[in-house]
C-alpha cells in the first residue's frame, strides 16, 4: 500500500465564482475518493446565489477525500476537496474485517450513481461554515431497507443468507430532485423512464398521478381500536422549501430594489399587426436561416432604438459618488424562468448588434439559461431589461427594477381583438407594455417618450429603418 504524505496533498478551495460570492452549494461531485484526475476536468458542480457552475481542479493526481456531501452549503475559501499530487496508485482500503462499523446519520444524503461512495468517516457533521439541506421524514436505515429488498426478491420474510447490498439513491438531475421535493414524492417510489435509468420531470409527475395505496395497520394485543378514516390523497397542508440560491438572490436583489429606487410604471397598448405579419417574413428570409424569429427580438431592437433616440434612459444611481451614470452601451437583460428560479442574463453590447446577430444572441441566451449553464459573469452589468410576461398569457404587469438599472420593460400577451383601424373596427393583434423606470433618474417626461417610442416602432416596425 503507497503512503502519501501531507505535504503531497493539495486542498482544493471553494472560489469566488461570482462577484462578491460568499458562499456555493454543492449539487453533484463527478468524483470519488480513488479517482485520478488532470488539471482543468471538472469535479463538481456548484450553485451560487446567481447561477450553476462547474468547478475544474487545477493539478493532477488522485482524489484522497471529498470534504462534503453533495447538499451541503459551504463558504468560499474552505477546501471541499483533497488530491494526492505525489504520483502514487489511490490507497487500498482497509479489509473488511478491519473497518469498523460506523452508523450513518439519518440526515447524511446517500451516494449518487453506481459506487458513488459517502461522506468519509472522519469529517462528521458540518462545521458551522456549512449548513445542509435539511431532510423531510425519518430515513429508513441501510440494513433495514436492504434486507427488506432481499425480502421482496426471494418471496418470503426470511433473511438472505448473502450479505445485504447497499441500497442506491435514485438517479435524478438537481432540479428534478427539487421538484420531487416540493411536490412530496420519495424518489425511491418514482419508476424511472430516462436514459441509463434516471428519473425524468414527467416520471415524478406521473408518480404524484398515482393514487396511494393505503397500508393496513398492525395488529395489537388489546381490543382493537376502530378503523382509522380514509386517508385523502394529499395529506401534505402544507411544504417548506428552504430559501437559498437563486431565489435567495432574487428575493434580496428586489426588495432592496423596491425600496431604494422610487418606481414609476407607465403603460400603453398598441398595434401590433405589423411587427406580426414582418416576424413571419423575416422567418423566410436566409439572413435568419438556423436563427430564432419571434417578437420579442423586434420588441428587443424596438427598445434600443428607443434608448438611442433618449440616451439618458440609460444611466444608473452612484450614491457614493453622488452622480448619475449615463452609460454609453446597451447591455440587454432579458429575465428567463429557469428550474432554478428567475435569472437574468444581458446580451453585452445589444446596441452594436445587428438584427441577424441579435436573433443569434438571443437564442444562446435562452438556450443557457434553459440548461442551468448560465454563468454568473453572464448576469453583471445590466443597463435595461425585457421581461416578457405574454409568454404566461398575462396581458401586462407592474415589473421591479433590476438593482443598478434604470428601467425596465414588461411585455404582455399579443392578442387578436377589436381595434379602430382606418376608421374601421377590425381584428388586430394587440399587446399592452409596461415600463418602470427609477424616478430619480428618469423623470414623467423621458421616461414617457421612451415608451412611446418602442410603441410607435412596434405599430409601424419600418421605423426601425427611418429612425436607425
Amino acid at each position: 500500500m503507497t503512503t502519501m504524505t501531507e505535504a503531497s496533498v493539495r486542498e482544493f478551495k471553494m472560489p469566488d465564482v461570482g462577484e462578491g460570492l460568499t458562499e456555493a452549494e454543492i449539487l453533484k461531485w463527478f468524483v470519488q475518493p480513488g479517482d485520478t484526475v488532470t488539471d482543468g476536468q471538472v469535479v463538481c458542480e456548484v450553485e451560487t446565489a446567481k447561477a450553476a457552475v462547474e468547478l475544474p481542479i487545477p493539478y493532477d493526481g488522485v482524489v484522497r477525500d471529498l470534504h462534503f456531501p453533495e447538499g451541503t452549503t459551504v463558504d468560499v475559501g474552505t477546501s471541499i476537496i483533497a488530491v494526492d499530487v505525489s504520483g502514487g496508485a489511490a490507497p487500498e482500503p482497509a479489509p473488511a474485517a478491519e473497518q469498523p462499523a460506523v452508523s450513518r446519520p439519518a440526515e447524511e444524503p446517500k451516494a449518487e450513481g453506481s459506487g458513488r461512495q459517502p461522506v468519509l468517516v472522519g469529517y462528521g457533521v458540518a462545521t458551522s461554515s456549512t449548513r445542509r439541506r435539511p431532510r423531510k421524514g425519518p430515513e429508513v436505515p441501510v440494513q433495514q431497507a436492504s434486507t427488506a429488498i432481499q425480502t421482496e426478491l426471494n418471496g418470503h420474510g426470511a433473511a438472505p443468507s448473502a450479505a445485504p447490498a447497499v441500497k442506491e439513491r435514485p438517479l435524478a438531475k438537481p432540479p428534478v430532485r427539487k421538484l420531487a421535493k416540493d411536490l412530496g414524492v420519495d424518489l425511491t417510489t418514482v419508476v424511472p423512464t430516462g436514459p441509463d435509468g434516471v428519473i425524468t420531470r414527467e416520471d415524478v409527475h406521473a408518480a404524484v398521478a398515482q393514487p396511494r395505496v393505503p397500508q393496513p395497520a398492525a395488529p395489537v394485543a388489546a381490543a382493537p381500536a376502530p378503523a382509522p378514516a380514509a386517508v385523502p390523497y394529499d395529506t401534505t397542508r402544507e411544504t417548506r422549501v428552504p430559501i437559498k440560491g437563486v431565489r435567495k438572490a432574487t428575493a434580496a436583489a428586489m426588495v432592496g430594489s423596491a425600496f431604494t429606487a422610487p418606481h414609476v410604471t407607465e403603460f400603453v397598448t398598441v398595434d401590433v399587426t405589423r411587427t406580426m405579419k414582418l416576424v413571419e417574413e423575416l422567418k423566410e428570409d436566409k439572413e435568419f436561416a438556423d436563427l430564432r424569429v419571434n417578437p420579442l427580438l423586434l420588441i428587443a431592437k424596438a427598445l434600443l432604438v428607443a434608448i438611442r433616440r433618449n440616451p439618458d434612459v440609460n444611466a444608473s444611481w452612484d450614491e457614493a459618488a453622488q452622480e448619475i451614470v449615463v452609460k454609453h452601451y446597451v447591455n440587454l437583460g432579458i429575465a428567463a424562468a429557469t428550474p432554478r428560479g428567475l435569472i437574468v442574463p444581458n446580451i453585452k453590447d445589444a446596441h452594436a448588434k445587428t438584427l441577424p446577430q441579435l436573433a443569434e444572441s438571443l437564442g444562446e441566451l435562452v438556450s443557457t439559461a434553459r440548461d442551468g449553464k448560465t454563468s454568473p459573469a453572464a448576469m453583471q452589468n445590466g443597463t435595461v431589461t425585457i421581461t416578457n410576461v405574454g409568454v404566461f398569457g398575462v396581458d401586462t404587469g407592474t415589473p421591479i427594477l433590476n438593482p443598478g438599472e434604470s428601467a425596465i420593460l414588461a411585455v404582455g400577451a399579443i392578442k387578436l381583438q377589436p381595434w379602430v383601424h382606418k376608421g374601421k373596427v377590425k381584428p388586430r393583434q394587440v399587446t399592452t407594455l409596461a415600463l418602470s423606470f427609477d424616478h430619480r433618474l428618469v423623470d414623467g417626461e423621458l421616461g414617457s417618450k421612451v415608451l412611446a417610442d418602442v410603441a410607435a416602432i412596434l405599430e409601424q416596425p419600418k421605423r426601425l429603418i427611418t429612425w436607425a
